[in-house]
């Protein structure tokens, strides 16, 4: 008789860090989240805590386009902190009402359809809110390493079901801390695996701010200024996906695999099928960071004038001056950050951090 482990769990954050392990097909392993950057949060806060770098009562402080907020008002939430979030204008309405009942403080940033000026505007607010509160500390989500921390745990459940010692991770990069610490930690003890990030055009973060995607840029996976946890020597090959792509490989998810996700796992899903038939030796797993909701309008409903994925394939590249609409690959072979993605703190900020350390 087979023993079923059950889980009974303390809190809402033990449940939401364990992801869904589904194998759509053999080789293609979907590592689902309900909000995946739980998990970095979550072990950031509990390291912060047992260093004493922050007190019951602290207030943490960061910037976040969507998840990441959840993730860190749920982490304050379980250990009796304060959270305070700059929030970019796309987080939404229902985001916004959670966050309001677990008592975070809320600074909205002006409605902007610009990223870079959107971001920059966030950062700058840290900055002042930091200067007038000596008490909060900056989480610094883009630029400490401690994100990477939660995911050994998400490591060592993906190693225990591999069927194959060749393995690819895939997903978006966005502040490096979750496909680039995966790949870290795989790496201690898999002895083949190959990291693939995706970007959404218009991000600087490989190159990509020159093409802007005339729809919307994917939020979450890519970047308008440089981020310092982005290790971008860790990473084998870059897809570039627009928008209308990633929109085709959700809606492709959902009808195939009954699996309702956000756009960036639609554009790894993409990107998995396609290095799949380049790679059939080898065993691929993509991310699915959250859950589908808040694209609800903007992709799901629109399903009927999707292009099938069958009919998408990516322009393969060698330089990012060939990036091209409405997708592009490229090797990119463990290559140095570009010259614009380089990590370079102002003063402001290097004081700052220095000070809480």
């Amino acid at each position: 008789m087979t023993t079923r482990r059950h889980y009974v769990d303390s809190h809402i954050t033990d449940a939401l860090s364990r992801p869904a392990l589904i194998r759509l097909e053999d080789g293609l392993l979907c590592v689902r989240f309900e909000s995946m950057k739980v998990v970095s949060a979550l072990a950031a806060v509990r390291r912060l805590l047992a260093s004493g770098t922050v007190e019951v009562g602290d207030t943490l402080v960061d910037s976040s386009s969507g998840i990441y907020a959840y993730a860190l008002a749920l982490a304050c939430h379980r250990y009796g902190l304060k959270c305070r979030i700059v929030a970019s204008t796309a987080v939404d309405r229902t985001l916004l009402t959670q966050l309001e009942i677990l008592g975070v403080e809320v600074d909205r940033m002006p409605s902007t359809t610009s990223l870079r000026l959107d971001q920059d505007r966030r950062i700058s607010r840290v900055h002042r809110i930091l200067r007038d509160n000596h008490r909060h500390h900056w989480m610094r989500q883009y630029h400490d390493d401690i994100h990477y921390e939660g995911y050994r745990a998400v490591a060592e459940a993906l190693r225990k079901r591999m069927a194959s010692d060749r393995l690819t991770i895939l997903g978006g990069v966005g502040t490096g801390a979750s496909t680039g610490a995966l790949g870290h930690h795989l790496r201690q003890v898999v002895r083949d695996v190959a990291l693939v990030g995706i970007q959404p055009f218009g991000s600087v973060t490989f190159g990509g701010e020159h093409v802007d995607d005339p729809d919307v840029i994917i939020a979450g996976i890519g970047s308008s200024i440089p981020f310092a946890n982005v290790v971008h020597a860790a990473y084998d090959t870059v897809h570039w996906v627009g928008f209308d792509a990633a929109r085709s490989g959700s809606v492709e998810l959902l009808r195939r695999s009954a699996i309702f996700a956000g756009l960036s796992t639609g554009a790894a899903y993409l990107a998995a099928r396609w290095e799949r038939g380049l790679h059939p030796d080898r065993e691929f797993a993509f991310l699915a960071p959250d859950t589908g909701h808040r694209y609800v309008n903007a992709v799901y409903a629109r399903h009927r004038t999707t292009t099938p994925v069958e009919q998408l394939e990516p322009h393969l590249i060698d330089h990012q001056s060939q990036l091209a609409l409405p997708w592009s690959r490229m090797s990119w072979d463990g290559a140095p950050a570009p010259v614009n993605a380089v990590y370079r703190p102002s003063a402001v900020e290097d004081v700052l951090h220095t000070s809480r350390d």
